[in-house]
């Protein structure tokens, strides 16, 4: 066993060598998690439209913000709960795993987001400079003050052996820094400066049973702050943003706490994460047990186990729940002086604005929506997705155009006006909403189960033309409808 080091008083076991591992013999990686820890990492940094005038801009750094212990608590302790959403000065994961091989292995990746005050200086003729909020130089170039992001990480590998015996706690913060850029032709420099951050994370293990470990995994912020009555966008400078660690190894293997096998459900409930909701990471086993996994995404944003980022994304938005089709169009509509603040706003925003506006037509297509798969499933017609179905020209026999179905006696189809009827579905908002409301039929569908849904759209409603044209209705049964015999039926 490597020796013990002591740091800040507090007797740690020695960290691995990743390098030193006999050949063959490398950590889990966490590439397979990357696009979403990013995605996590940077959730609510740079939010549309983009712009440092724009108010949600101006309240930023929602998510894992683990500040100042004597600022977080300065008027009582802060409830814990298993989302970062809130302010603390620690986060706290607990997970079990299982031990699957001999000489078992830990590697823990703590990652956030270091603030970093970028300050535009003018130019004064006697060789100094003095502050501005924004600044355009010759060239057209407008350059603004503004809080940027510097990302952190620390990587720890530790024989599990070493852990179950003593517990391991590692520095995680980042030095204090400054740098400075001149701006073209003289007319004054960019002053970007870092303060410290001082963190800790420490890492605990606990034998539950042979086989069976639960890992702690606590990471706190360990400085004071200057004033516990500052302002929280000055605590700001000293906090870890978007706090989150991805948890692999060697010889292990991760058990669920949202889905777990049953027979660990009860050290599952025994787990206590705050400020952060551990998920499994990785592409679900092809016999389907997947209770289990190789990595842990330990995260303050609410995710379900085995989260992936959609393929047809071409990228980041750094918005809350990322919609890419919907963002995409309201970044396309930017008017050229909103986009010219949003490009001096961050070089982020600007990577932003040149993805949209040179996505090629195919691309755009694809964020449109896809079907992944067409297992047979019952869905909710009305309030849920639709479920999958035979596409036109699929069968010659099918034409949701001309299709017509008897209801109540009376042939319905394209153009036809009904009313909706939802019943079965209890308390459904969607039926609660639409029930009585008069409708017109724009398709009979047949899904790939068998079942048969007339797409709607509501008469009322002032999108209609708009959900027509992108193809996206409500759906009914023939028996949750009723005909309006005021217009002529459509012929079979």
């Amino acid at each position: 066993m490597p020796d013990a080091v002591a740091e800040d008083g507090v007797l740690c076991a020695a960290p691995v060598d990743d390098g030193a591992l006999p050949a063959g013999r490398g950590v889990q990686g966490f590439e397979q998690l990357s696009a979403v820890a990013d995605a996590v990492l940077y959730e609510g940094y740079l939010l549309y439209p983009y712009r440092r005038s724009s108010p949600k801009n101006r309240v930023r750094w929602q998510f894992g913000v683990l500040l100042p212990r004597d600022w977080v608590e300065r008027d009582g302790p802060a409830a814990a709960g298993v989302s970062g959403s809130a302010d603390s000065w620690y986060q706290q994961t607990e997970c079990l795993l299982r031990v699957r091989g001999p000489d078992a292995v830990l590697r823990v990746r703590v990652r956030y987001l270091q603030t970093q005050h970028k300050q535009v200086e003018a130019a004064l003729g006697d060789g100094g400079h003095r502050p501005v909020e924004s600044l355009r130089t010759d060239d057209g170039t407008a350059h603004l003050t503004f809080d940027e992001a510097v990302p952190q990480e620390t990587d720890l590998t530790v024989a599990l052996d070493d852990l179950l015996r003593r517990e391991l706690t590692v520095p995680v913060g980042a030095a204090a820094g400054a740098e400075s850029g001149p701006l073209p032709a003289g007319a004054g420099r960019v002053v970007r400066r870092r303060e410290e951050i001082r963190a800790s994370t420490t890492l605990v293990a606990e034998r539950l049973a042979p086989g069976l470990v639960r890992l702690r995994v606590r990471t706190e912020n360990t400085g004071l702050a200057p004033d516990p009555d500052v302002s929280r966008d000055e605590a700001l400078r000293q906090a870890l943003i978007a706090t989150h660690s991805l948890i692999g190894g060697l010889g292990v293997e991760f058990v669920s706490l949202i889905d777990p096998p049953a027979d660990l459900a009860e050290h599952v409930a025994e787990c206590r994460n705050e400020f952060t909701f551990p998920v499994l990471g990785g592409q679900a086993p092809a016999d389907g047990a997947g209770g289990t996994g190789p990595v842990l995404l330990s995260s303050p944003i609410i995710l379900p186990d085995r989260p992936q980022v959609a393929p047809e994304s071409p990228g980041d938005l750094h918005d809350a729940a990322e919609i890419d089709e919907i963002l995409t169009l309201r970044t396309m509509l930017l008017t050229d002086e909103e986009k010219a603040e949003a490009r001096a706003t961050d070089p982020r925003a600007a990577a932003i604005l040149d993805r949209v506006d040179t996505m090629p037509p195919e691309v755009f297509g694809r964020l449109h929506g896809a079907i992944r798969s067409l297992a047979p499933a019952r869905q909710d017609p009305s309030g849920g997705a639709p479920p999958a179905w035979w596409q036109e020209g699929g069968d010659e026999d099918l034409s949701p155009a001309t299709d017509t179905v008897l209801v109540d006696g009376v042939r319905v189809g394209c153009g036809s006006r009904v009313r909706l009827r939802p019943r079965g579905r209890g308390a459904d908002a969607q039926d609660m909403f639409l029930a009585g409301r008069t409708a017109r039929v724009a398709a009979v569908r047949h899904d790939v189960d068998g079942g048969v849904h007339l797409a709607v759209t509501v008469d009322d409603d002032p999108a209609a033309e708009l959900h027509t044209w992108y193809g996206r209705f409500h759906y009914f049964r023939p028996d949750e409808l009723e005909p309006l015999c005021d217009e002529p039926t459509p012929a079979p």
